[in-house]
């Protein structure tokens, strides 16, 4: 029982066993479950977190329990890592600057996150890539989508910025 609640979690109840591009599903459904908690159900931003910060933690023991007996140390069915990276960019666009952002505005925005971060996620530009290829274990597949989320965000920042010189 608690080994199959282990497999639910970590492949996001099974999305991650899809033949073709899990991560891209995980990162996608990512999207749609953070719009629905901010724009549908409204729920507030510290629960959220709280969430957030949940998922975080138990994905460390989760997935180490997960590729504990596996030779493959990063399957491809695990993809809660690309909930977490994914959900970086969203949740700080989310509290950014303490206004009311529109639906419209938020579903372009989690577009723009969606694509940048499977770029970046695919791509594995350095530190992404060393965590990836250095660590073998729940830290390295965390990690590496922690760096690929943190890589959206200052893209993003930096695209605010460059507009405010150009604009």
């Amino acid at each position: 029982m608690i080994k199959t609640l282990n497999t639910l979690f970590v492949t996001m109840f099974g999305l991650g066993r899809i033949p073709k591009i899990p991560g891209t599903f995980g990162s996608l459904a990512t999207t749609i479950i953070l719009y629905i908690f901010f724009h549908i159900l409204n729920l507030s931003s510290n629960i959220i977190l709280i969430i957030l910060i949940t998922i975080f933690i138990l994905s460390f023991s989760a997935i180490a329990i997960y590729i504990k007996d596996n030779e493959n140390k990063d399957p491809k069915e695990i993809i809660i890592d690309e909930f977490i990276g994914q959900s970086l960019p969203i949740y700080l666009y989310e509290i950014s600057h303490g206004i009311e952002k529109s639906s419209n505005e938020a579903i372009i925005f989690y577009g723009i996150c969606f694509v940048l971060f499977r770029f970046f996620d695919i791509a594995k530009p350095f530190p992404v890539n060393y965590f990836d290829r250095n660590f073998k274990n729940s830290f390295g597949v965390i990690m590496d989508d922690v760096c690929a989320g943190f890589y959206v965000v200052l893209s993003l920042i930096c695209f605010m910025v460059l507009t405010t010189y150009l604009i």
